[in-house]
C-alpha cells in the first residue's frame, strides 16, 4: 500500500483521484471538462464521529463531487481530503 504522511481526523477520508483522462490520440482532457462525479481510491480514513462509525475503508473505489474536496500534495502525488458523507457511491469491480 502507499506510504502516506497524513492521517485524516473525524469523518474525513483521504482519496487518490483516478488518473487524468486522455483521448486515444494522447490529448489530456482538462479536469473542468471531464464529467462529474469523479472517481478515486480511498487511501486512509479518520476514526469517525461519536456514535457514527466510518463505512468506507482503505482500498474502496468511490464516486464523489470534486466540489467537496480539499487538495493535498505530497511530493509529486496529489490527494484529496473530503468528508465521508461527500462520497456518492462505492464502485465494485467484479
Amino acid at each position: 500500500m502507499v506510504e502516506i504522511r497524513i492521517k485524516p481526523l473525524r469523518d474525513f477520508i483521504l482519496v487518490s483521484p483516478k488518473e487524468v483522462e486522455k483521448t486515444p490520440s494522447g490529448i489530456i482532457i482538462p479536469e473542468k471538462a471531464q464529467e462529474k462525479p469523479q472517481e478515486g481510491t480511498v487511501i486512509a480514513v479518520g476514526p469517525g464521529k461519536k456514535d457514527e462509525p466510518m463505512n468506507l475503508k482503505p482500498g474502496d473505489t468511490i464516486l464523489f463531487s470534486s466540489y467537496s474536496t480539499k487538495t493535498y500534495k505530497d511530493g509529486d502525488k496529489t490527494y484529496l481530503l473530503m468528508h465521508e458523507g461527500d462520497a456518492y457511491a462505492v464502485v465494485y469491480n467484479d
